[in-house]
């Protein structure tokens, strides 16, 4: 049985339509894909992503247990600050990316929370504590996934409904910062981060308070449809399909997030990711855009303009910002933006061009 986000009667009554993902039955659209994503790229919107999970590590190596279990440096962040990373195997193959919270000490001791993606937060939570046990550490590791609701307020306009709906200092947080605020009496940590490519806010809030807090922040409800296509536009990754540990296994090198990896910490995986820099990589998460009619998904084979392999797609879109058909996946390390391919589209070959994402630029 699916799990349900804590509003989801109050969004069946908006109208919302559903699908499952990653276990969860979330709203997919609430009016349309086409409107909710030109309102994120013109004003605002408002996602539900109650389905993330939350852990939360705290105790005097907890630190140090979420360093070894994630690719960037922890130990960089003071309460306040948060960063993204990716979870990996000794192989270096991602099994999933995550934003890791440096919140204030709990009872003295340091207290660290990180978000996997949907429907991964038993598998992390175990991951954790089997390390933490094996490695002897001493760490309390807890998974409070359903006691938090979470919404993304995304978009130009996405400051001033903020600040209007907690207080003007939201205002002066800086890309990855979070604070506490009162939001209609509910008090939440709100992070500047989100994954749209928009200015934006994500709001955590006691699962049990999370209907006053999305009536607060008053815009147009979005679903994971536009949360799609608006992360395709920016050549975000998507857990479980842009990424994926048994079906579309990556290293953060080939996924092109080698920012995320600090190879002067001690992390599982690390020593893997490291000989495969000092060897290069084959593939990388690349663009392209479709020159011909059609539109690019996944699995979609890519050739050379002779018809020989070089990749494959990992997700694809109609573009509702350039009215272009756009994907993303994984081509030959020799392929340079500009070069012209094929993508076989229901078994024909369709010309594209190599285009280094995002798509779409201020």
């Amino acid at each position: 049985m699916s799990r349900m986000p804590p509003l989801h009667t109050v969004h069946d009554d908006r109208g919302a339509k559903f699908t499952d993902f990653g276990g969860w039955e979330m709203p997919v659209s609430f009016d349309s894909i086409r409107e909710e994503h030109a309102a994120v790229r013109e004003r605002a919107g408002i996602f539900d992503v109650s389905h993330m999970s939350e852990i939360d590590v705290t105790g005097p190596d907890a630190i140090e247990l979420t360093q070894r279990l994630t690719t960037n440096d922890v130990t960089r962040l003071e309460p306040g600050n948060s960063q993204y990373a990716c979870i990996t195997t000794d192989k270096g193959i991602i099994l999933d990316d995550t934003i890791v919270y440096r919140l204030a000490d709990r009872d003295g001791e340091p207290l660290v929370r990180f978000v996997p993606n949907a429907g991964h937060d038993q598998q992390m939570y175990d991951r954790w504590v089997d390390h933490r046990d094996e490695w002897g550490l001493d760490a309390t590791v807890e998974n409070v996934t359903d006691e938090w609701a979470m919404f993304a307020v995304q978009g130009p306009e996405a400051e001033g409904l903020m600040t209007e709906a907690a207080d003007s200092a939201a205002a002066d947080l800086s890309w990855t910062e979070f604070e506490s605020f009162e939001i209609a009496g509910v008090r939440c940590l709100v992070s500047r981060t989100g994954y749209t490519g928009e200015d934006g806010f994500e709001v955590l809030c006691p699962a049990s308070d999370a209907e006053p807090v999305w009536s607060a922040l008053d815009c147009q409800p979005c679903g994971l449809g536009a949360r799609d296509t608006l992360r395709t536009e920016m050549g975000y990754l998507l857990s479980g399909q842009d990424f994926d540990p048994d079906e579309e296994p990556r290293t953060p090198l080939e996924a092109k997030i080698e920012f995320t990896v600090a190879l002067d910490t001690d992390f599982v995986g690390r020593d893997a990711i490291a000989a495969q820099k000092d060897a290069g990589v084959d593939e990388r998460f690349t663009g392209l855009m479709l020159e011909e009619r059609g539109v690019p998904r996944h699995g979609y084979e890519v050739t050379d303009t002779d018809g020989e392999p070089i990749g494959h797609l990992t997700s694809g879109t109609m573009s509702p910002t350039l009215s272009e058909p756009i994907g993303l996946g994984y081509l030959n390390a020799g392929v340079e933006a500009g070069e012209t391919v094929h993508v076989r589209v229901r078994g024909e070959p369709k010309e594209a061009t190599v285009t280094t994402p995002p798509f779409i630029t201020d």
